[in-house]
């Protein structure tokens, strides 16, 4: 009997032992926005335009984690040039099942401007990105799917189709293939509602970083427009004890100097 039951499951079909897909991007979303207690980065974000034209842009990027992966987060960004954003802050609240709070200072007129819901999807200070890149997307906005399992590169990957089921953002689904070793997302691809390709997004660069493999260069391309933005972080760390207090509106019009430097 024991030799039978042998038999029986090798003949069962692999996908009987598959990960599942939602199993997939929750460790995924884990890997990519939610790696240990804090986050802290310098960040050199480049724009490109078609033409090769650069823009710089260098801020600090400060993460911290309430609770578990999946679960509320707060991130405050500092900016120190160019001149025309320099000392502009950035704060979100992030939370499951719910719209975020977003914020933004604006240091030209000294103005706390609040960022509305609807405006995710719009473009991060010129970026390529949107500001719902920045802090990530709920997994149950999505119904996702497994495609297939390939190769990128060298890497094992599972391919997932995540169709918006909100009709919330600017494209219809992406495409994203997700490393079955670190659970990172290592390309992104983005479909319009026309069921052309919109944007890509890529993982140019992989460190490991006090044993968490982290994205430390990508890049997202805007294939409509032919702009590209180029995001590195110079430095990172992990569980450097952000304070609580760092996320508030008093702070985002002067943000302590031992956090952002």
């Amino acid at each position: 009997m024991r030799h039978l039951i042998v038999l029986l499951v090798m003949l069962l079909p692999f996908e009987a032992f598959a990960i599942s897909v939602e199993d997939v991007m929750k460790k995924s979303q884990a890997a990519f926005h939610y790696q240990g207690k804090d986050f802290k980065a310098r960040v050199v974000m480049k724009l490109i335009s078609k033409g090769g034209q650069e823009r710089i842009r260098e801020l600090s990027m400060l993460r911290k984690n309430f609770g578990e992966a999946g679960g509320e987060q707060k991130f405050f960004m500092y900016f120190f040039q160019p001149a025309d954003v320099k000392d502009m802050t950035f704060m979100v609240y992030k939370y499951p099942a719910k719209d975020d709070d977003r914020w933004l200072f604006v240091p030209a007129i000294n103005m706390v401007r609040r960022i509305a819901a609807q405006d995710k999807t719009s473009s991060f200070v010129g970026s390529d990105f949107t500001y719902e890149d920045v802090s990530g997307r709920d997994i149950q906005d999505d119904t996702h799917t497994m495609v297939k399992e390939e190769k990128l590169g060298s890497r094992d990957c599972y391919v997932v189709k995540s169709a918006t089921r909100k009709g919330d953002v600017d494209y219809a689904h992406k495409l994203s293939w997700v490393d079955k070793g670190n659970f990172l997302p290592l390309k992104e691809e983005y479909y319009d509602k026309k069921g052309e390709l919109a944007r890509v997004f890529s993982a140019d660069e992989i460190k490991n970083i006090k044993g968490f493999p982290t994205i430390t260069k990508r890049v997202m391309k805007n294939l409509l427009s032919g702009h590209r933005t180029e995001v590195s972080y110079v430095k990172a760390d992990y569980n450097i004890g952000i304070e609580d207090s760092l996320f508030s509106e008093r702070f985002l019009k002067q943000p302590p100097k031992k956090w952002i430097e």
